[in-house]
């Protein structure tokens, strides 16, 4: 039997409590005898218990090279996936179609990363039920997931994805382009799929979505426009769920809830209004969460976003994500051309003579400029 490995993990700063009197200076001055019965030093590394490191027993080597995490602390545990996280507490079912609420094992959620929640809904864990409950004690590796920047931490949205359906709107509230791109974005960082759904198609004249879809289409994304309302593009819709994970992301009020619902009515998912002041849409879904649903797969329905900023983007790998610029950013003079002011680029080129979509051109630019939330809040307003 191959044995555990041995791992040397970090915790983040607050997770012991105090170990020093606060009032170290009068406790002394009352009784200055005691100064002999107190620590002349302290050891802050090692094994003593003001450290932040510590070695733990991790998956065996046969089971970590098939990207399984068993290990002694997951012994007699069974494997799940989580639903949603609700702070300390998250759901998640088992492969026999068991749900439990389940709290976080404290090494786990200690861990000093630069994750914002060590889980996000769509992982795989393993759990062990005890009489004082059911506790998460080991999480997968992750894979195609979807995240972004939260004040220099790292979001994970959701974990565990096929495809992602990127919603807007037609009308009330407008299309944010700007959203879209940045969803593409990392869509295509992540190795997920993604689909383009314009809502509300039934609120504007059809030749009026035309150009916009053409465009998409036109880099090879699906585009479909449809309306939870009249049901119109449902059933092309319909067809792209079977057997997959689906995270389905976009701006308040875009109408996500109303288009799950629509698909499958057994969700009964809860619908919010939009504000007839400011055409927004109010928040409905407070967290993300895994759905089961008719057709065979899973829908991750996703709180709205009004801004979107993704997770540790580099500059320089931001053109190739766009694919419309892809082809033409390997013509430019220079290897490492930003496509802004350099000559020789053939995608201002492109861009000049019409080949290239001037906003995508500009969106491009922007997001690689960008330097945080802020950015993208202006961005995507």
């Amino acid at each position: 039997m191959p044995r555990p490995r041995k791992i040397r993990i970090e915790f983040r700063k607050n997770r012991s409590g105090r170990r020093r009197d606060g009032n170290l200076t009068k406790a002394l001055a009352n009784d200055p005898d005691a100064v002999d019965d107190r620590a002349t030093g302290e050891r802050l590394s090692g094994k003593g218990e003001l450290t932040r490191k510590r070695t733990v027993m991790g998956a065996a080597a046969d089971d970590a090279a098939d990207g399984m995490s068993v290990s002694p602390a997951t012994a007699n545990c069974w494997r799940g996936q989580v639903l949603h996280v609700h702070g300390l507490e998250s759901v998640v079912r088992g492969d026999d179609g068991r749900v439990a609420r389940c709290t976080l094992r404290r090494v786990l959620r200690t861990l000093a990363t630069d994750q914002r929640h060590p889980l996000a809904a769509g992982d795989w864990v393993r759990v062990r039920e005890s009489a004082d409950g059911a506790a998460i004690q080991a999480i997968e590796p992750r894979s195609r997931s979807l995240s972004r920047d939260s004040r220099g931490r790292r979001h994970v949205i959701v974990a565990n994805v096929d495809q992602l359906i990127i919603v807007g709107s037609a009308a009330m509230p407008d299309l944010k382009l700007g959203l879209i791109d940045r969803l593409l974005v990392a869509a295509e960082l992540a190795g997920i799929r993604p689909i383009i759904v314009i809502n509300k198609a039934d609120l504007v004249p059809a030749a009026a979505l035309v150009p916009l879809a053409g465009v998409f289409a036109r880099m090879g994304y699906p585009v479909i426009t449809c309306s939870a309302e009249s049901g119109l593009g449902l059933e092309r819709l319909a067809a792209e769920l079977p057997a997959r994970v689906t995270a389905i992301v976009g701006q308040s009020g875009v109408g996500k809830s109303s288009l799950l619902n629509a698909l499958d009515p057994t969700l009964a998912l809860t619908v919010g209004a939009v504000s007839r002041d400011n055409e927004k849409g109010r928040h409905t879904t407070t967290t993300a969460r895994l759905l089961p649903h008719r057709f065979g797969g899973c829908f991750v329905d996703t709180p709205g976003m009004r801004q979107f900023q993704p997770w540790a983007i580099v500059a320089a790998e931001v053109p190739a994500a766009f694919r419309d610029l892809r082809p033409f950013a390997n013509l430019c003079r220079y290897p490492d051309c930003t496509h802004d002011h350099e000559t020789g680029c053939a995608v201002k080129d492109a861009v000049a003579d019409g080949l290239l979509d001037t906003r995508r051109w500009s969106s491009c630019l922007q997001l690689a400029a960008a330097d945080g939330d802020d950015h993208a809040r202006e961005y995507d307003e």
